[in-house]
């Protein structure tokens, strides 16, 4: 096959990066920091654009899980990364991503939410996890500004938030003070195999060569071809979530808080973040009269303080998803050099430090970590797309 020139200023290297979001970046910074210095990432607009930009930042395992299993596990793991994360990007580029570790909380409203966050109590329990259950009045000193009409709440104090725009912003600084080189506005046409190998990638530059390529392209995976216009052999589709940003002139709260319905997360400067939806729209990004509606409603149950406060911004981002809906980390095992890191889901922000570590570990030492092998493309029935 004929390819196009390459790129200028940039003929090979030694493990191209498809994606700028926050999981392309993470495994970028990973792989430099093991000391390859031939890292390329290539981002179809600007870095932590699409979803690591709309995503609330919350890093609540706990709060979300419904049980302990092999994905729950992989979240507590990254999410316990993040103090020193944090302090290591603080370090390297003075960027603070402020990592606010005052806890989670959790309400019912209903006999059903009841039912829920006391099942949840129990299996965090008997799992040795840190969790509080707390009266109403023990809630509301905490947080005076919910509803009357809780009827009981959880605490998880490691479930956490991080500004995510701010961690995009000093993961970039860090690749590139790392070395790592980067090429924004630019689109993969197709990724480059031959006789089974990854030879590079195609793009709208130029072509690339490497001899591996990590595919960490969110919501946009199911569209990047090989070469020879076949599909890339993990289906991943993406999910609109909807996003409402409040203005509150003093801090309304201290906690993310949860409800079974919605959710509400305050930022160190003032602002509150409520969220958000779950809508198969395929590209559509776009924020509707009818997501506005449905995240109001649910943070009012959660605080009616809220109706009170102007309503500043609003946003759409688009989640990707796999079938089972765990992410796809690993190596495809009929293409030499082809990795995946894609399908976070709802996840991204949270899973970002340990996905770093686990594909730039797996790519430098030729194993996964046994943490990662459930979430191997494998499971898909991977197939060579040469």
């Amino acid at each position: 096959m004929r390819h196009q020139g390459t790129v200028k200023g940039v003929e090979s290297a030694d493990v191209i990066v498809i994606g700028g979001g926050v999981i392309g970046l993470a495994i970028a910074r990973s792989l430099a920091l093991r000391g390859i210095k031939r890292i390329v990432l290539i981002e179809r607009a600007t870095l932590g654009a699409e979803a690591s930009h709309a995503a609330a930042g919350m890093l609540a395992p706990q709060a979300e899980a419904d049980g302990v299993d092999a994905f729950f596990e992989l979240a507590c793991a990254s999410r316990d990364l993040y103090p020193a994360f944090a302090d290591e990007l603080r370090e390297e580029t003075g960027t603070d991503i402020e990592l606010e570790r005052t806890g989670t909380l959790y309400l019912a409203f209903t006999k059903k939410d009841e039912e829920e966050i006391e099942h949840r109590y129990n299996w965090q329990q008997r799992a040795g996890l840190f969790v509080e259950r707390l009266s109403v009045d023990e809630a509301r000193r905490l947080e005076p500004c919910i509803s009357e009409e809780v009827r009981g709440a959880l605490r998880f104090p490691l479930d956490v938030q991080v500004e995510n725009r701010r961690l995009v912003a000093a993961l970039s600084i860090s690749v590139e003070q790392h070395g790592v080189r980067l090429l924004t506005e630019t689109h993969v046409k197709s990724i480059i195999i031959e006789g089974g190998s990854i030879e590079g990638v195609e793009t709208s530059r130029g072509t690339v060569h490497a001899p591996v390529v990590v595919v960490a392209t969110g919501a946009w995976t199911s569209l990047l071809a090989s070469s020879g216009n076949a599909s890339l052999p993990v289906h991943v589709e993406p999910v609109r979530g909807q996003m409402l940003c409040f203005e509150t002139k003093s801090r309304l709260m201290r906690h993310v808080i949860y409800s079974p319905r919605g959710y509400i997360v305050p930022r160190l400067d003032g602002r509150l973040l409520a969220g958000s939806t779950t809508e198969h729209v395929g590209f559509h990004k776009c924020v509707t009269g009818a997501g506005i509606h449905e995240i109001t409603a649910h943070a009012l149950e959660i605080a009616p303080a809220v109706s009170s406060l102007p309503l500043v911004d609003s946003w759409a981002g688009l989640r990707p998803c796999t079938e089972d809906e765990w992410p796809v980390i690993g190596a495809c095992a009929e293409t030499r050099g082809l990795f995946y890191a894609t399908g976070h889901y709802r996840n991204g922000i949270l899973l970002a430090p340990l996905t770093g570590e686990l594909v730039a570990e797996q790519i430098t030492t030729g194993r996964p970590a046994p943490l990662a092998n459930v979430f191997s493309p494998e499971r898909f029935q991977c197939v060579g797309v040469n």
